[in-house]
């Protein structure tokens, strides 16, 4: 199962690894939402939308019908 960014929880940390440019805004592509760069979950909205993130010190909020277009790979901390 693939990953999308609409799946992480608050805290938890991902990479992207494929952005579907067809759904998503470029001003979302210019602000740092590209493949490689680590995206966190800061906070949730009261109805879990929209989603607000750090994308490389970048901080953003977007909707999750966007997100479900972004793929990621969680990064496990040990």
């Amino acid at each position: 199962m693939q990953h999308t960014l609409a799946h992480l929880k608050r805290g938890e940390q991902a990479i992207i690894t494929d952005v579907s440019s067809h759904h998503i805004p470029l001003k979302l592509l210019e602000m740092g939402c590209l493949p490689g760069n680590v995206v966190e979950l800061v906070q949730l909205a009261p109805f879990q939308d929209p989603m607000y993130l750090n994308i490389n010190g970048s901080h953003l909020a977007i909707r999750k019908e966007t997100a479900i277009h972004i793929l990621i790979e969680k990064v496990v901390h040990e």
